[in-house]
């Protein structure tokens, strides 16, 4: 074994293939850096990295290669007081591993401070309680692989969980369960194909740490908000005991799933990291380089300036942590060919400052970057911070998670009184959240339900969270449901109550997949998949949180409608436009408009309609006689009328004028009979048809050839 200078980029350790690895590291506060190869009876040999350019320290190493465990030891200043943790005593992961092996135990050596006196360093030695960095390198035939490339406009989101989607699955191995492996089996993929899903947005995957405080509880991180390497998936969701092991697996996932023409979209946590405050464990960043990893109090370098509620903030003004990201983006695009991201708490990364700066330093880099600007773009548009609440103000290229479309339609089925405007203009792509500074309608990622909060069964089956499992009370996750007057709260034998439940599942499946944006489903809602009234799963990795593939006849029903729901969506050009429907909320000229909105009576829609309390019923008129976007074509599409009946009671719709169309068939109808209906029924022009309380009906006219 022989160390020399070797390079400082590309950071990280990174295998020749031949004879030896490159090992570099970023930390612009040490005096001296050493790189520890682990043995696997827990030994520990010590080189010290030779150089060091720019901050970064770097060294290579001969006859080292693929399955070595690696951390490294930094010395330097130790000053909480100005933000300075350097402590030789603790074993740090890298940043970059490609692989990390093992999890963090909860030994009170993993603490960077001394216990009685933070001012102190702890001189624990925290080897054999750390993860520890695998080499890899190994060679994987992708034979041929390429992204499926699905347009925005095109797409269906699948949020889900590497663990809970596959856990109970009856047709997966039990030894693929809960693993990559596990969600490339072909009857997992098949699910995802006949329901129509384009891509699937895996909750996170990187590397992520367990929390001590749930561990003692025999509870767990299952969400896996917790990251600690941004460059390895997460090895607990892998089926092979190997180091590195798990790289492999990962990639054969997406393959079979690229191979299925699914998307892989990774659900990203670059806004902090799981070392938590300045009480938190030294595992990795803080031990490294604390001040240029962390965002400090301005006033006090000892304490943390959190804008996630999790004890810390990534410094996203700092050249390093920008590299970080981007370096991490890219691998996953290039090397593990995944489609695109998911930022959670996004606004977190635009605060290059105090304030959120749509115009900040990361996003100015990822629309110049040559890979990553041509990827799948996605933010949670919120973090805890002041003025974090940024739904409509991230720039082009992005996407969004739109909470303000969940909060919407969620109130107009619900019956609230004046909900109607609010749902009409969400429905119709959220044109006054995105137009203004010419976004199109995929900008809106329109979601009803997503890991965080209640699944669509729950949410029309209790008024209140029952959380008391997660051993906080019932304090945590969002406490205010509102009546959804679905009958008694919980399970039930009434059958009223069920059918109503389940017709509300119906109205909001449709309405999501009806709805001009990109539709995201939640794994299990297509299924009738219940949490037991638990809204706030992050701890719970049990049967609570996986899917139950065990379909009662309900599941079996909601399920098939779900599927055609979203074959409607695919079939219907209308429905999937790339521009926002022209056509003014009162516009009476209407036939020759791009969409028109048709009170039950047929008659277009006045500003004193809009403006009534109680209205909750309206037609919504596509028209297909012009393509997509905008502009007259000899293949035109069909048209379609969307007749939505949020009230109690029964409603007698009347279809519009001749000039709309003179001839209509039901198309999907959520109504108790609707799977009657759903049989391409004809409707003449001003017939009238009663809507069933609470439901909604498609209809389709075929287009007018030109």
């Amino acid at each position: 074994m022989e160390i020399s200078a070797g390079r400082p980029y590309p950071l990280g350790a990174t295998y020749d293939g031949c004879s030896g690895t490159n090992f570099a590291l970023f930390s612009d506060c040490a005096e001296k850096v050493e790189l520890c190869l682990i043995g696997e009876a827990g030994t520990e040999q010590r080189i010290a990295l030779p150089e060091v350019d720019g901050g970064v320290w770097h060294g290579r190493v001969t006859g080292i290669g693929p399955g070595q465990r690696y951390g490294y030891r930094v010395h330097g200043p130790w000053n909480p007081a100005e933000g300075l943790r350097c402590n030789p005593a603790k074993l740090l992961l890298d940043p970059y591993a490609r692989a990390v092996d093992g999890q963090i135990d909860g030994d009170p050596a993993l603490t960077g401070h001394d216990a009685e006196d933070p001012d102190r360093p702890d001189g624990r030695d925290s080897l054999g309680h750390v993860p520890l960095g695998v080499v890899t390198g190994g060679e994987f035939d992708w034979e041929g692989d390429t992204h499926p490339g699905h347009a925005f406009h095109d797409s269906v989101i699948y949020e889900a969980h590497v663990k809970g989607l596959t856990s109970r699955h009856p047709d997966v191995p039990a030894e693929l369960r809960g693993t990559y492996a596990g969600v490339a089996h072909p009857a997992v993929v098949e699910h995802l194909k006949e329901l129509g899903v384009t891509a699937i947005e895996l909750m996170p995957v990187h590397q992520f740490t367990q929390d001590g405080f749930l561990t003692d509880q025999g509870l767990s991180n299952y969400w896996g908000y917790n990251t600690i390497g941004y460059f390895a998936p997460h090895n607990a969701y892998a089926s092979t005991g190997s180091p590195g092991g798990q790289v492999t697996e990962f990639k054969a996932m997406v393959k079979a799933l690229h191979r299925a023409g699914i998307e892989v979209i990774l659900d990203v946590v670059y806004n902090h990291t799981a070392e938590g405050n300045d009480k938190g464990p030294t595992l990795s960043f803080r031990g490294i380089d604390n001040p240029s990893y962390y965002r400090l109090a301005d006033d006090s370098p000892a304490h943390y300036f959190d804008t996630t509620g999790t004890g810390n903030s990534l410094l996203m003004r700092h050249p390093a942590v920008l590299q970080l990201i981007m370096d991490s983006l890219r691998y996953w695009v290039t090397e593990m060919h995944v489609d695109g991201f998911r930022f959670d708490l996004a606004a977190t990364l635009a605060r290059q400052f105090h304030e959120v700066d749509k115009l900040s330093a990361f996003f100015d880099i990822v629309h110049q970057d040559p890979v990553i600007s041509r990827v799948k773009l996605i933010a949670e548009p919120w973090d805890i911070g002041e003025g974090g609440y940024q739904v409509g103000n991230f720039p082009a290229l992005w996407s969004e998670w739109n909470g303000r479309y969940r909060d919407a339609v969620r109130s107009f089925w619900r019956g609230d009184p004046s909900s109607l405007p609010e749902f009409a203009a969400r429905i119709a792509g959220s044109a006054d959240l995105y137009q203004s500074d010419r976004r199109r309608p995929r900008a809106g990622i329109n979601f009803i339900t997503a890991h965080d909060g209640f699944t669509l069964r729950d949410l029309v089956s209790y008024n209140d969270r029952r959380n008391e499992a997660n051993g906080e009370g019932g304090r945590d996750g969002e406490s205010d449901n509102r009546s959804w007057n679905c009958g008694a709260e919980g399970p039930t034998d009434d059958q009223g109550v069920l059918a109503l439940r389940a017709r509300q599942q119906r109205n909001m499946l449709a309405t999501l997949c009806l709805s001009l944006g990109v539709p995201m489903i939640s794994h299990g809602d297509e299924l009738g998949r219940t949490q037991q009234g638990n809204n706030n799963v992050y701890c719970q990795d049990n049967e609570l949180s996986w899917i139950d593939w065990d379909l009662d006849p309900a599941g079996t029903e909601l399920l098939a409608f779900a599927r055609r729901a979203l074959a409607l969506r695919r079939d219907q050009p209308v429905l999937r436009r790339r521009r926002f429907p022209q056509g003014a909320p009162t516009d009476a000229a209407a036939p020759e408009a791009d969409i028109v909105w048709l009170r039950p009576d047929g008659d277009c829609m006045t500003q004193e309609d809009w403006d009534r309390p109680d209205a909750r019923s309206i037609t919504v008129y596509l028209c297909g006689d012009r393509d997509t976007d905008g502009t007259a074509r000899d293949a035109r599409p069909d048209s379609l009328l969307l007749m939505y009946n949020a009230a109690d009671e029964d409603t007698v719709f009347r279809l519009p004028p001749a000039a709309y169309g003179e001839r209509w068939t039901v198309a999907l109808d959520t109504s108790p009979e609707g799977d009657d209906a759903d049989d391409e029924s004809e409707l003449k022009a001003t017939a009238a048809t009663v809507l069933a309380a609470r439901s909604m009906r498609v209809l389709r006219r075929p287009a007018v050839k030109p």
